[in-house]
């Protein structure tokens, strides 16, 4: 089903079947924060300022982001789980706390499947696999180098179990190959040195990546969603180029402290939904290959499920481990 219809279904809805007597819940009393784990600009920040803009004007009340950077996202996410369950405190979840931290890091100061309630999935975006202005630009030229040179082509990463590591470890995994993993303190150092040639690859956020490509700056070897972002349908995915199934999508998601009431969830949830459904808002969202979001928050609380064991094996059989 095409995104626009889905998320109009859904608003047409209430997205809430399973809880249609709340959908005229009241609001939050506010004002309302939206925490961010990351800087201003990033993908993350970028859609909670779109949400929290919408919500601002259907609510009658503020609703801010506040970025709470550090700890790819975990900090923002500790301060949320104890937040009071009021709905005045939101986070915008990103796949990094609430989908791959809990397998790297036993004592994150909160408990993914314990200490938030889920919203609303806002939306998947595909990373992109993006080669240096001298490194073969194909999938084919990629797995020659890497067959030539083991563990010698280097790929740079947002740091040791991002969601940028990950889906290198993802693609060695179903390569049966090893590249030279160099991990750096964000996605600017990342871009910065492959367009300067210092490292050969790199799986990026295509919020990120996407100026770069667009410049000519760095080249688009694949995207790791099941399908193509509309955005980006001259992209192939890994899937597509020998790798059926591969799937490393990057994805956002509101979500509030544990407790928070069902008819609170329920309209915030019914809300949310109406926003992603707004002309505005989808386009926006198609711009940055956002895709697939909206639904029930039990949707998103089972793909968080699903995200938390399907990156957990792979930490396991790959023996990732956070830096000291």
């Amino acid at each position: 089903m095409q995104r626009r219809q889905f998320l109009s279904s859904v608003a047409a809805a209430g997205a809430l079947g399973a809880l249609p007597a709340f959908a005229q819940g009241k609001p939050p009393a506010g004002p309302v924060r939206i925490l961010v784990g990351f800087s201003a600009g990033g993908g993350t920040d970028i859609l909670a300022r779109i949400i929290a803009s919408k919500l601002n004007v259907l609510w009658g009340i503020p609703v801010i982001v506040e970025n709470k950077a550090g700890a790819a996202g975990n900090i923002a996410a500790a301060e949320a789980a104890r937040a009071a369950p009021d709905g005045n405190t939101l986070m915008m979840g990103h796949i990094n706390a609430l989908g791959i931290a809990p397998a790297l890091n036993a004592r994150l100061g909160f408990a993914p499947d314990k200490d938030f309630t889920a919203i609303a999935l806002v939306g998947q975006t595909p990373q992109v696999l993006v080669a240096a202005p001298k490194s073969p630009p194909t999938m084919q030229g990629l797995l020659a180098q890497l067959k030539q040179k083991p563990e010698a082509v280097s790929f740079g990463s947002s740091g040791t179990g991002s969601a940028q590591h990950l889906a290198l470890a993802l693609f060695e995994q179903q390569a049966g190959m090893s590249a030279l993993h160099i991990p750096y303190k964000g996605a600017s150092n990342v871009m910065t040195d492959l367009v300067g040639g210092q490292i050969d690859y790199a799986f990026e956020g295509m919020t990120t990546a996407s100026p770069f490509i667009k410049g000519g700056k760095v080249k688009a070897v694949a995207q790791t969603g099941l399908k193509r972002a509309k955005a980006f349908a001259d992209i192939p995915t890994v899937a597509e180029q020998g790798y059926p199934g591969f799937n490393a999508s990057i994805w956002f998601g509101l979500v509030g402290p544990a407790k928070l009431p069902a008819e609170l969830v329920a309209r915030i949830n019914s809300d949310v939904n109406k926003i992603l459904a707004m002309p505005d808002v989808a386009g926006r969202l198609e711009e940055f290959g956002a895709e697939d979001g909206g639904g029930s928050p039990q949707r998103f609380d089972a793909f968080m499920r699903d995200e938390r064991t399907k990156w957990a094996r792979l930490i396991q059989s790959r023996g990732i481990k956070v830096e000291s």
